[in-house]
């Protein structure tokens, strides 16, 4: 029979592992929340962008002569597609930062081991992207200037 001292350092060798995991299972929730964001973000921008650039194509070839509300309600799904990406951003770093905080004061303390490494977000990098490539439509979309004109 395991004295009592054994089985209390089984037990919280074991609980330090399952803590240790689920600072990884955190992280990896939000980047599923990022993710999320990102798509709905990409949706606004890529409907947005799409609505302004065919009624301007229309007006262009003179079917129809006004494309100004069309073309405001594209540069306001993009608008609103950006800020989406910029709070979810921000919010996704925030998160980060105090979880790698929490998994750093705990590791001093000894209550995790802290061996596996949080790595930059792959989906952070992603959604940084699509916030250039977002500001780069808007700018185009409102004035007539960058790669998508």
């Amino acid at each position: 029979m395991a004295s009592p001292e054994l089985k209390f350092d089984t037990n919280t060798e074991l609980a330090s592992r399952r803590t240790g995991m689920s600072f990884q299972r955190t992280r990896m929730s939000a980047d599923r929340t990022l993710m999320s964001v990102i798509r709905t973000a990409l949706s606004l921008i890529g409907f947005g962008f799409t609505i302004a650039q065919v009624f301007q194509k229309l007006r262009d070839q003179d079917i129809i002569t006004k494309a100004a509300a069309p073309r405001n309600f594209g540069l306001a799904l993009v608008g609103l597609g950006i800020v989406m990406l910029v709070l979810g951003i921000v919010y996704h770093v925030q998160f980060m930062l105090g979880l790698r905080h929490l998994r750093e004061s705990m590791r001093a303390e000894g209550l995790v081991h802290g061996e596996s490494v949080f790595p930059v977000s792959l989906t952070l990098i992603t959604a940084l992207i699509l916030l250039i490539i977002g500001v780069a439509a808007i700018l185009s979309m409102a004035f007539h200037v960058g790669p998508f004109e």
